[in-house]
């Protein structure tokens, strides 16, 4: 443009839009530039385990300003206690600060192992792995296997003061239509992990090598996916987190993905239904 013609009523109204544009895109909140330039999001999930990695977790998440949603069960420590006893309840309301989600996993870490009873009076054959019954094989009625799930969702209400989610997942993902229907029955509604979203922390290390497993999420992973990690996998001699967790969490934000909690989740926003654990997967926790 000539010179002249830069001092026109119509050239300086040009650059005063523009300029306009430019403070306002600049004075937008860094998660509001993020939030525009996401190409998908995944929603990043933790089950409860053996807590040895969970403060590296909350390090890794705080320093990367991604928010999971923590599924939680009172299960056996590395250091004694279990993982939603008063030693861990510091941790727990940390989380709470930083915007992070929770939901049941059951209190004592119920598998279901099979269905039982009848349909207007339902049962389930079950196996706690933590708890005053642990490895032992049990029989619940539908009551029952509520108060599991209500048990944990009370709890973290008392140590985290927020309301968890009207949500749980069942140990190892297992679950049976009638069991889904008992669950929805009593308030929650269960949320799996989509295939992708199986990081694979619980597989054996001698085996899925944390370089495979990592490449391998990075390959797979794609919008919409629920991720699948835990607190602490005892089987595991090579630990997953402190190798992984980082590096997929920048290279799948590197491949444009943002990360919410399951409460941003478009199935929750517009009201849970029963196929949320659909594609759910079938860990061996």
């Amino acid at each position: 443009m000539p010179n002249a013609d830069r001092h026109s009523p119509s050239s300086r109204r040009v650059y005063i839009h523009f300029a306009i544009y430019l403070i306002a895109v600049c004075a937008l909140p860094i998660s509001a530039k993020a939030e525009n330039a996401c190409k998908g999001t995944v929603y990043l999930t933790f089950d409860t385990g053996h807590m040895g990695v969970a403060s590296l977790v909350a390090e890794v998440l705080h320093r990367q300003g991604v928010q999971a949603t923590f599924f939680a069960a009172d299960e056996h420590t590395q250091t004694g206690g279990s993982s939603l006893d008063e030693r861990w309840a510091p941790w727990w309301r940390a989380r709470v600060a930083e915007g992070h989600e929770f939901a049941s996993h059951t209190m004592h870490h119920v598998y279901w192992r099979g269905d039982a009873g009848t349909a207007r009076q339902p049962s389930f054959r079950v196996r706690p792995t933590a708890g005053p019954q642990a490895g032992q094989n049990l029989t619940l009625t539908a009551a029952q296997y509520c108060a599991q799930i209500d048990a944990a969702t009370q709890r973290l209400r008392t140590i985290t003061g927020k309301e968890p989610l009207p949500m749980f997942r069942a140990p190892g993902g297992k679950t049976s239509p009638r069991l889904l229907r008992v669950a929805q029955s009593c308030g929650y509604h269960h949320v799996g992990w989509t295939p992708a979203g199986f990081l694979g922390d619980e597989l054996p290390s001698e085996r899925y090598s944390n370089a495979q497993l990592l490449q391998q999420a990075l390959r797979a992973i794609h919008d919409g996916d629920v991720l699948l990690a835990h607190l602490g996998i005892w089987s595991r001699k090579d630990p997953w987190a402190p190798a992984v967790l980082e590096p997929l969490i920048q290279g799948l934000k590197e491949r444009g993905l943002c990360f919410r909690t399951l409460r941003e989740h478009p199935r929750f926003q517009a009201g849970l239904t029963s196929d949320d654990a659909a594609r759910s997967g079938s860990g061996r926790r």
